[in-house]
């Protein structure tokens, strides 16, 4: 038994105290459910897209948080950023394997809810 030892490493078959307050696992779960992380991992999971665009396709994000969240995202290795040396630079993101291994389950569950609520009746 290894007690309550913090792993550092995601070594073959070893597992994070995801329930340590120091665990690295632990923020990555933070981004993905932050306010904004779910809604950039569902936008990007078709198709790869330009900061403007994802701006554009989630309706209430500021640049500035969604910068952060793209920040935090690519740090965490689920998205991929793609800067192309142009005046000014275009920048595309896009899911990496492991953002689209975590970002498929949250697809599903937002997929579940918008088939269970009534539609909505025009205002």
């Amino acid at each position: 038994m290894t007690g309550s030892v913090q792993h550092t490493g995601a070594e073959a078959g070893e597992r994070y105290e995801v329930f340590h307050t120091d665990c690295p696992a632990r923020d990555v779960v933070d981004h993905v459910t932050s306010r904004w992380g779910v809604w950039v991992l569902i936008s990007l999971r078709s198709n790869d897209l330009r900061f403007y665009e994802l701006r554009e396709s989630i309706r209430g994000i500021s640049e500035k948080m969604l910068a952060q969240t793209l920040r935090a995202l690519v740090q965490d290795g689920l998205v991929w950023r793609k800067v192309e040396p142009t005046t000014p630079p275009q920048v595309t993101y896009g899911l990496t394997e492991f953002g689209r291994d975590l970002g498929e389950p949250l697809t599903e569950l937002f997929d579940r809810i918008t088939r269970r609520l009534s539609p909505r009746s025009a205002g």
